[in-house]
């Protein structure tokens, strides 16, 4: 369970976002505590995350500590691994101090019943090929091999072969994952709320069954996440200010009452 009020970003990329991307969502992390009941990361928080024995990436370490800071501060921190920063251990869970979660995640998000996943992979036909892929990327043997590469050149291998998928907003528009979304909420009456991220394309709305759709956009692109309480989804621009701008919101008992329509 992750206490409400929560806050979800996500993509944010950190190793190719520029100086002021990094230093707004810094802004954003140390505003948190005092007003947060929790944090979730839906992935890609860095462009490239591996942990070496005794060596970890060098870029976004102010990050790391910001989100050690918030976590020191009694907000609970979760990470859901995104396709770029997918191979996450000791560092993030015990220096950090963050529970890092590779797949689906379920439960009570902000008082919603939740499913949060980053959304590689998850449409059907776009994503076969990738699917085949992910496979070999994440099995045990691959991570083993790729730990024997310098550092150096690991990163300089894993960052030039991600570009397109770092720069640019699905193509669909976000339509793809929309729509799985959408099936999710339609199969699992109980779920009030299913969260991806991995377009870059920000989103909130309400399904047809009564549950609701979001997205928390990119923060590489647009600094725009989530505000989750038992009332309502908030999405939100950080603008420098604590309570942020408010874009769109989804009331929960208009969500209810759809589900009680005849």
């Amino acid at each position: 369970m992750l206490p409400d009020p929560c806050f979800v970003i996500s993509d944010t990329h950190l190793g190719v976002a520029s100086p002021e991307v990094e230093r707004s969502l810094i802004a954003f992390l140390r505003s948190l505590p005092g007003r947060a009941g929790s944090l979730l990361i839906n992935g890609d928080l860095f462009d490239f995350w591996f942990e070496w024995r005794s060596v970890i990436p060098r870029a976004g370490y102010r990050v790391l500590a910001a989100l050690a800071d918030v976590r020191d501060a009694g907000v609970d921190v979760t990470w859901i691994a995104g396709n770029h920063d997918c191979w996450g251990g000791e560092t993030l869970r015990q220096d950090a101090g963050v529970a890092y979660h590779v797949g689906p995640w379920v439960g009570s998000l902000g008082g919603w019943q939740a499913r949060v996943e980053h959304g590689d992979g998850l449409r059907d036909a776009e994503d076969r090929k990738y699917r085949r892929l992910r496979t070999v990327l994440r099995h045990p043997a691959s991570i083993a091999a790729f730990r024997l590469l310098h550092p150096d050149w690991g990163t300089r291998l894993a960052t030039g072969s991600s570009t397109a998928s770092r720069v640019h907003r699905a193509r669909d528009g976000g339509a793809g994952l929309r729509a799985v979304a959408m099936r999710a909420l339609q199969r699992e009456p109980a779920l009030e709320l299913v969260i991806y991220g991995h377009s870059h394309v920000a989103a909130l709305e309400r399904a047809p069954t009564g549950g609701v759709y979001a997205n928390a956009g990119s923060w590489l692109d647009s600094p725009t996440y989530l505000r989750l309480t038992p009332a309502r989804v908030e999405l939100c621009a950080w603008n420098g200010s604590p309570e942020g701008e408010r874009l769109d919101a989804v009331d929960r008992r208009a969500a209810e009452e759809t589900l009680t329509q005849p």
